[in-house]
């Protein structure tokens, strides 16, 4: 399953061809990164959870980190009081996705006979990237919505806006770049992105604009596997992903809307709208707001958040017949999952 059908297909040509489902997950990835670039790239983090028979749920946690220059110090000696939401001021943290392939492709050799060469898996993005795919009506509505942020970012125009204008729904987009870089990994291997000529080259192109983030940052990195959280529901076990994601967030909702009898509730009556939205007020004030953050920095442990005597604890402060003030803070918006 993907947001664009040639990634879904990417991935079932693999599992086809015998390759398992991490296997066919990282050429789903690395399609979806050409196909739908404006969703999704091989700029970003990745978080994994990997379920086998007879075995132990693992996860893989695949965000990387803020660059060692990028402290309050280096910002506030640019003048400057926040983060900028974009530029190479913003371009401030390793990019962990490639990373996560690398992890979770060792499992898949390790732990599930795992065959399929690397340059095989990325095949169809290296193709499309080349010979270009259809834009869709979200890239071409994406790219018109963002242009005024984003037009003046170095690079943004020469890829998203070849010839200087938006690219519309059904012509022709090639990325001979991003082709190029997954061309590199597919032959010299994934560990190129942070230790090989790929990351010495990026490290060269991110220090010439400005960005914190350096050739020592890229090196230093590695996904790691994790062991991902759990919840007791009555329909089973529960998993998702640790910190820094908002996974935990999901499962307590579910929890603490299990303890509302949500059941016996009938669907999409205003009860069980109002227990749904008062476990999510819950969850996101009394767990994210308060605990989850980089979870080297966290105080306490997320698993013991999903405790039931926690969960039973927030689930009683909430009133059925009352809505709670919200007093948070939430914006539209979201990633790819």
């Amino acid at each position: 399953v993907a947001p664009h059908s040639l990634a879904a297909q990417s991935a079932l040509a693999v599992l086809r061809e015998g390759g398992n489902a991490i296997e066919a997950m990282v050429a789903a990835a690395a399609t979806i990164s050409v196909v739908y670039p404006h969703m999704n790239g091989i700029g970003g983090d990745a978080f994994w959870l990997l379920a086998a028979p007879g075995e132990a749920l693992c996860a893989i946690d695949a965000c990387g980190p803020a660059a060692r220059a990028a402290t309050i110090e280096y910002y506030r000696a640019r003048d400057l009081d926040r983060i900028p939401a974009r530029g190479p001021l913003a371009a401030n943290t390793v990019a962990g996705t490639v990373g996560g392939w690398q992890q979770a492709l060792a499992i898949s050799r390790e732990r599930w006979n795992g065959k399929v060469p690397l340059a095989r898996l990325l095949e169809d993005a290296i193709h499309y990237a080349g010979s270009g795919v259809p834009v869709t009506a979200s890239q071409e509505s994406n790219t018109r919505s963002k242009r005024a942020e984003l037009e003046n970012v170095p690079g943004f125009r020469d890829c998203f806006m070849p010839d200087g204008e938006i690219p519309k729904i059904g012509a022709l987009f090639s990325q001979a770049q991003l082709g190029a870089t997954l061309r590199r990994l597919a032959e010299a291997g994934l560990d190129d992105f942070y230790r090989g000529d790929l990351a010495r080259a990026m490290a060269l192109d991110l220090g010439s604009l400005g960005s914190p983030l350096s050739l020592s940052d890229l090196e230093a990195y590695t996904a790691k596997e994790v062991r991902p959280l759990e919840l007791a529901h009555s329909l089973g076990t529960l998993y998702n992903m640790t910190p820094p994601t908002q996974g935990i967030v999901a499962l307590a909702i579910l929890g603490i809307a299990e303890r509302l009898h949500l059941a016996d509730l009938e669907p999409e009556s205003a009860d069980y709208v109002h227990a749904i939205v008062e476990a999510t007020k819950a969850a996101f004030l009394e767990i994210r707001d308060r605990h989850v953050t980089d979870p080297a920095y966290m105080k306490v442990e997320p698993q013991s958040l999903l405790d039931s005597a926690h969960l039973d604890a927030l689930a009683a402060g909430i009133d059925m017949r009352r809505a709670r003030p919200w007093g948070g803070s939430s914006k539209p918006g979201g990633t790819i999952w």
